[in-house]
């Protein structure tokens, strides 16, 4: 179970497994990268991270096990 993220990699996009020095793919737009890591977070039963533009993160999503579900 890693964790994916969606980074920005020079003028294009970037999905990266968390700790991992080398990204898994690079697309050219961010929806691309983000439909490759919703797909293998959903694989992994992980999360998947979504960095904006400004290198700050703007979205997560969980896949599988949340450790800290909503209550209510």
């Amino acid at each position: 179970m890693k964790n994916q993220w969606v980074v920005k990699h020079d003028k294009n996009w970037a999905l990266k497994g968390e700790g991992n020095l080398r990204v898994t793919k690079v697309y050219s737009t961010q929806a691309e990268a983000i439909q490759a890591g919703k797909i293998a977070a959903q694989s992994q039963e992980s999360e998947l991270i979504i960095q904006g533009r400004d290198g700050k993160i703007r979205e997560r999503s969980t896949y599988g096990k949340d450790p800290f579900p909503p209550k209510g």
